[in-house]
C-alpha cells in the first residue's frame, strides 16, 4: 500500500515561464517501509496528476497494490460521505489504476488518520527539505530534493518503524505490481457542455457534436491522438486530438442549414465583400488583419451579412465612415446604418464658410464712423435746416 498527496511550499522560479510560480511537491510513501519518492509541480491538474504517478511506479521499479489518495479532483470526483456514501472516482485515474493493476481506496472526509503517513511525510519534507534552502528555481530543487531523498531522507532511522526507509522497502519491493509492458497511453477525461454552434471545448480546441446535444454536458475522452465524445456510455463523436485549426467540425453535427459554413474561408467572405463594393473589401481585409491570433472570421460574417441587407452605396459609406474613425467592429458598422450616419459627411469633407459679401447697395462701416454732414443738409430759403 502506498499513501500520496500535496503540500504546498511557495513559489518557485519557473525558468521554462520566466517568472515566479506557486509550487507543490507531490509525495508518494509506502505504508509498510515509509520510502519515499517525490517530485516539485506547478499544478494540480488531471495529466499531472497520472504523470507523477507513472514517475514513481518507475522510480519504485513496481506498482503498490492499493494506493490511498486525498480527495482532490484530479483523484475523486465525488467523496463517499457515511458507510453507505457512493464515492465517484475521476475517469482519467480510473484508467490509470486499469492498466497498472492497482486499487484506489480514497480517504474518508475528515478522516486524516487514513492517510496519516503521507502528511507526516509532507511535514518532514516542507520543514527538513525546504524551509532551510533556497533555489534559483525549479531545476535545481528538483535535483537537490532527489539527493536529500537518497542520502537523507531514506537512508534516517524512522522514529515510528526504528528501520532505514530504503533496508525496510527492500523487503516490501516483492509485494510490488510488476509494471505492465505495454506504454501507458494517457487517457484524460472532461465533461464539457456543447454550446449554441455544435462544440464543446477541451484543451483549447473546439470539438463538434450532433447538434440535438446543445446545452448538453458531455463526456470528452482524450487520448494523445484522439478525442472521443460520450453521451453517458454511447460515443457519439470520434476526433483527431490536433490539427492545423483551432476547431475540428464533422459536417454532420451541424444543422442542415449550417453544414456548408464549415467551408466558407476568408477568400470567400473577401469575395462577399468584394461584390458590395472596394471599400467594403477594404474594410473587410482591415478586420481579419486587425488581430494576429484571435480569428476575425465571426465578426466579418456578421459585418457582411448586415451589410448586404442594405443599398451597395449605403454599405460602402458605411465602411468608409467606420475605416475613417478607426472602429472595426461589427457593432459601429450597425450604429452607422441604423443611425443613418452613412449620409452625413466626414469632418474633412463638410463644406468651408463662404465669407459674407456686402449687399450692392450698403455703405462701409467708416462712412458711418465719419459722415459728411453735407449729405444731410436740406435747404429752406436762405437758412440750412440739418437733420
Amino acid at each position: 500500500m502506498a499513501q500520496v498527496d500535496f503540500g504546498y511550499v511557495g513559489k518557485l522560479y519557473d525558468p521554462n515561464d520566466g517568472r515566479l510560480r506557486k509550487a507543490w511537491v507531490f509525495i508518494m510513501v509506502l505504508a509498510h517501509s515509509r520510502f519515499m519518492v517525490a517530485e516539485i509541480v506547478f499544478d494540480q491538474k488531471t495529466s499531472t496528476w497520472i504523470g507523477l504517478h507513472q514517475r514513481a511506479f518507475r522510480a519504485l521499479g513496481g506498482v503498490p497494490k492499493v494506493i490511498v489518495p486525498d480527495n482532490l479532483k484530479a483523484a475523486v470526483i465525488r467523496a463517499a460521505f457515511g458507510d453507505d456514501g457512493e464515492c465517484a472516482l475521476n475517469r482519467s485515474y480510473r484508467e490509470l489504476a486499469r492498466h497498472f493493476g492497482f486499487k484506489i481506496d480514497p480517504t474518508p472526509p475528515r478522516a486524516p488518520n487514513k492517510k496519516g503517513k503521507v502528511e507526516s511525510a509532507v511535514k518532514y519534507v516542507k520543514n527538513n527539505f525546504f524551509k532551510p534552502r533556497e533555489f534559483a528555481d525549479v531545476h535545481k530543487a528538483q535535483s537537490q530534493l532527489e539527493h536529500w531523498l537518497r542520502e537523507i531522507a531514506n537512508l534516517r532511522i524512522h522514529g515510528t518503524t526504528g528501520q532505514r526507509p530504503v533496508e525496510a522497502f527492500e523487503g516490501e519491493r516483492a509485494f510490488l505490481l510488476s509494471l505492465p509492458r505495454e506504454p501507458y497511453a494517457v487517457v484524460e477525461w472532461h465533461q464539457a457542455k456543447v454550446h449554441t454552434d455544435c462544440h464543446l471545448l477541451f484543451s483549447g480546441r473546439l470539438y463538434s457534436a450532433p447538434w440535438p446535444l446543445v446545452g448538453q454536458q458531455l463526456w470528452v475522452k482524450a487520448t494523445p491522438n484522439s478525442v472521443l465524445i460520450f453521451d453517458d456510455n454511447e460515443r457519439v463523436a470520434t476526433h483527431p486530438r490536433h490539427g492545423e485549426d483551432k476547431r475540428s467540425t464533422q459536417e454532420a453535427h451541424l444543422p442542415e442549414q449550417r453544414r456548408d459554413y464549415r467551408h466558407r474561408s476568408r477568400a470567400y467572405w473577401e469575395e462577399r465583400a468584394a461584390a458590395l463594393g472596394d471599400e467594403v473589401l477594404t474594410y473587410v481585409t482591415a478586420v481579419f488583419d486587425s488581430d494576429d491570433v484571435l480569428l476575425k472570421l465571426r465578426d466579418v460574417q456578421n459585418t457582411v451579412r448586415h451589410l448586404e441587407a442594405f443599398p451597395k452605396p449605403r454599405a460602402r459609406r458605411a465602411c468608409v465612415r467606420a475605416l475613417h474613425f478607426e472602429s472595426l467592429k461589427y457593432g459601429t458598422i450597425k450604429k452607422i446604418l441604423s443611425r443613418g450616419l452613412d449620409f452625413e459627411p466626414l469632418p474633412d469633407e463638410r463644406p468651408r464658410a463662404m465669407p459674407l459679401q456686402a449687399p450692392r447697395f450698403a455703405r462701409s462701416p467708416s462712412e458711418f464712423a465719419h459722415p459728411n454732414l453735407d449729405h444731410f443738409t436740406v435747404e429752406s430759403g436762405e437758412d440750412h435746416e440739418y437733420h
